[in-house]
């Protein structure tokens, strides 16, 4: 049952659904509505009966009554009189002569009743008075079939005006919705004909800044988004692969020339090119895999104390070059992040730094305003700064690093921009106090 009524749910468009419930809704107020206006007609009209008849019985009561007295009244079908003393008739209007007492409400009370012999429902009330024998108790009667037809008209009204309303309520639900829903509906179809090859066009844009009009320019912002990001990813694949072919290329051509010409080389010297050339292969196939790891997830977070990898990258630099590698200017650092890839990060600045470098690279620790700062410089050449913040994106080799073999695939800076956006933080790509290139990120202080 419970998958019935889903299904029924799913079939139903949000028109209809808010049709039906505009209705219903409108329906059960209108129905609470009529059934309290028809009771308050009936009630205030009872009521002006019942003031009418509780003056008439003082008016009687006040005169006094004798003993077996018939009392006038207006109209004999519209009201009744009874005086009443110890229960007993002693007087009444000729309409009801002879009858037993009718009713007996106390003063301030009323009571509805039906008289033998007089058509219509009639509202009595009664009022003390004093005759020759005692007390007197004077009931007066007043039709309230009027009372009883007003009701029935009222009622009459309200069942025909309620479902008229309704029938009006619902149309206008239907126009008003249908119309708000006509431009999500373009959006649904216009977003139904995009594709992964036309990631250009864009939903229609509303009039209007409401609710859908604000959905159109987000689901427009974010088919900019997805047309940049599988802009950047073809780039990407496409600049990938023309790496890779490289090391791949010189690899299998130096094994044919070996092959055809075997007298040319010995297999050491063919072994030590093949191995460069794998090695040259797996750094960059490490890049591309970090770089994608970066675009699909956050990284992990732990406490790594940024200081420690500094000066243990700079350690391991220190056995590989002759560069002079100052790290007095590193401090206690601790942030929040992934311990790997903050390495690589590191060791891609020095690396970087050290081959630029013509003596001197000097680095830097330090926490300042809720970061933790590295800087590293070199006295290189350093980068002009209209090519800054290119020389931040992927597979970009500057002027003085062209070369695959020294300048490496272009992925350092971009590998150290896009890990340290991952973890909050930022690069800046400045002149340095050295004479060369400043490399600074921040990134936000373990709390």
């Amino acid at each position: 049952m419970v998958g019935e009524r889903r299904a029924v749910r799913g079939k139903a468009g949000v028109r209809t659904r808010v049709t039906a419930t505009a209705v219903v809704v409108v329906g059960l107020v209108l129905v609470v509505a009529a059934a309290v206006m028809v009771w308050f007609v009936d009630c205030a009209l009872a009521a002006q009966a019942a003031d009418g008849a509780s003056l008439r019985a003082e008016q009687i009561a006040d005169r006094g009554v004798v003993h077996g007295s018939t009392i006038v009244v207006a109209d004999p079908e519209e009201e009744f009189v009874q005086v009443l003393e110890a229960s007993q008739v002693i007087a009444s209007s000729a309409n009801v002569a002879g009858q037993k007492p009718l009713a007996t409400p106390a003063p301030e009370n009323t009571v509805r009743l039906q008289v033998p012999n007089l058509a219509g429902p009639f509202i009595a009330a009664s009022a003390q008075g004093q005759g020759a024998n005692g007390a007197q108790l004077v009931v007066v009667g007043v039709n309230i079939d009027d009372v009883a037809e007003a009701r029935k008209v009222v009622a009459i009204a309200l069942l025909v005006g309620v479902p008229l309303v309704l029938v009006v309520v619902g149309l206008v639900t239907w126009r008003t919705v249908g119309r708000t829903l006509r431009p999500v509906e373009r959006i649904r179809e216009e977003v139904e004909r995009i594709s992964s090859r036309e990631l250009g066009r864009r939903v229609p844009a509303a009039v209007h800044d409401d609710e859908i009009g604000r959905l159109a320019t987000t689901m427009n912002r974010m088919l900019d988004r997805l047309e940049r990001s599988q802009e950047r990813r073809r780039r990407f694949v496409a600049d990938a692969a023309h790496e890779l072919r490289s090391p791949v290329a010189s690899i299998r051509q130096q094994a044919e020339v070996a092959a055809a010409h075997p007298e040319t080389t010995s297999v050491d010297e063919l072994a030590l090119r093949v191995l460069s050339e794998d090695e040259r292969l797996q750094g960059l196939v490490e890049d591309l895999l970090l770089l994608a790891r970066m675009d699909e997830r956050a990284p992990e977070r732990e406490e790594v104390d940024l200081d420690d990898i500094v000066l243990a990258e700079a350690e391991r630099l220190r056995g590989t070059t002759s560069i002079v590698l100052d790290t007095r200017g590193v401090s206690a650092g601790r942030i929040l992040g992934d311990r790997a890839s903050l390495e690589r990060v590191v060791r891609n600045l020095l690396d970087n730094a050290a081959r630029h470098a013509r003596e001197r690279v000097a680095i830097g620790v330090a926490q300042l305003d809720g970061h933790v700062v590295l800087a590293v410089e070199d006295d290189g050449p350093g980068i002009d700064p209209a090519d800054r913040e290119r020389a931040l994106e992927r597979f970009v080799r500057l002027d003085g690093a062209r070369d695959r073999r020294t300048g490496g695939a272009g992925l350092g800076l971009s590998i150290v921009r896009d890990v340290t956006a991952a973890h909050g933080g930022s690069v800046e790509l400045a002149d340095g106090a050295l004479g060369g290139l400043r490399v600074r990120i921040a990134l936000p202080a373990a709390t």
